[in-house]
């Protein structure tokens, strides 16, 4: 069975229970689907008039008649340059790496590269980069390797495809991959896609490096409080402000036009100068959402510099950072 909209196609194969002869129709994907999940779970008969393509699903009680297109004329797969490159994945690494980073791409249509997720490949490891300009997520795992440096850009609808598939098959992930397309070859799936062209930034020289403000904090306490507090920002600006200062941290909002605000502490592991920090709330609440330990780690610099979010325990063979932009205090 395959699918496709052109630019993404995916294919599997399913077995079946008795047949007779062979060919190959092209259906109506709506009419198929919106007909099979009404049925319960029970054998079902498709017959195929191979002279005028129609077709009928027999079911113990009724019979469905639709009419097919010639299984020929459907878009042939894409093939990849003799020179493209390769590398192996195991599923759970892959999926990982997607599910953590995906959140952070942008829907951007004058730079469609920020649109994927950043595939950037060495001998040594591979690193899953996400950005929209206000949020940044790079994974990077020793799990996996290739054969030379090499990158790519993925969309963000294969990568959604991906992420569905990918929980449920076992083993490693076959990718190859030339300048316009990658295919992925899994053991139930196979994948092509055209990838997003152009040259993804450095996400390197974004994330500060010297940041001797650190704070330890429970994540999901940090989440509940955060929550609460944000009711009481302000609608437009979803801006609060984080006040750091001797184990201590206060969580503030306000929004002046309808005279409202909340103030909440937390204790928290910080020690050096007391730091005072705005972030737009959706987007701190949505990284910590896409973490996993149990407690954190935010690295600060000054209000005017991004942000780090860290996990304080970092997972086997991976190492995952998460940037945040902040937003200006007016006090």
């Amino acid at each position: 069975m395959t699918a496709s909209d052109l630019e993404t196609t995916l294919v599997t194969t399913m077995d079946l229970d008795a047949s007779e002869g062979d060919g190959s129709i092209a259906l109506s994907a709506k009419i198929l689907l919106e007909t099979l999940k009404e049925f319960s779970d029970q054998p079902l008969t498709f017959e195929i008039n191979d002279e005028n393509l129609a077709m009928a699903i027999k079911s113990e009680t009724g019979v469905f008649n639709f009419i097919g297109q010639n299984g020929d004329e459907y878009p042939k797969m894409p093939t990849l340059a003799d020179d493209a490159n390769s590398f192996t994945v195991g599923v759970h690494t892959l999926s990982s790496g997607i599910i953590k980073t995906i959140f952070a791409t942008a829907d951007d249509e004058l730079r469609q590269v920020m649109n994927g997720i950043f595939f950037d490949i060495t001998t040594e490891d591979i690193t899953f980069v996400a950005s929209d300009a206000h949020k940044l997520v790079r994974i990077k795992t020793t799990a996996a390797k290739g054969d030379s440096i090499c990158s790519f850009i993925l969309p963000k609808k294969p990568t959604n495809l991906l992420k569905n598939i990918l929980p449920k098959e076992e083993g490693d992930v076959q990718i190859k991959f030339d300048s316009k397309n990658a295919c992925f070859t899994l053991s139930n799936y196979t994948m092509m896609c055209r990838l997003v062209e152009g040259r993804f930034p450095n996400y390197n020289s974004v994330i500060p490096q010297n940041n001797p403000y650190k704070a330890i904090l429970d994540r999901a306490s940090l989440m509940n409080v955060l929550r609460r507090v944000s009711v009481f920002s302000n609608q437009a600006t979803n801006l609060v402000k984080l006040e750091f200062s001797a184990n201590e941290l206060v969580v503030s909002a306000q929004d002046l036009d309808f005279s409202v605000s909340a103030k909440e502490q937390m204790t928290c592991q910080y020690e050096g100068e007391p730091m005072k920090i705005g972030f737009k709330s959706s987007f701190l609440i949505e990284i910590l959402s896409n973490l996993s330990s149990q407690d954190i780690v935010i690295e600060l610099a000054d209000p005017s510099r991004a942000g780090l979010v860290l996990p304080f325990e970092q997972e086997a063979q991976e190492d995952t950072l998460m940037l945040i932009m902040p937003m200006s205090l007016n006090d």
